[in-house]
């Protein structure tokens, strides 16, 4: 299964290069980076579960 995602940030920023998480029921199912213009594509194996996005803002910019 393949899932993309369009991420901004309401300030502007850019999320080039920033690592996400895909989870299922809190267990990460999927890893991936940021590219450019702002997708973040998962391939990930098919499943029930309630699905979420971690985003590492750590690395983030004041």
């Amino acid at each position: 299964m393949s899932i993309t995602l369009n991420l901004e940030l309401a300030s502007g920023q850019s999320l080039k290069d920033v690592p996400v998480e895909l989870l299922r029921d809190g267990v990460v199912i999927g890893r991936t980076n940021v590219a450019a213009n702002g997708q973040a594509v998962f391939d990930a194996k098919d499943g029930k579960g309630q699905l979420a996005v971690r985003v590492d803002r750590s690395i983030l910019t004041t």
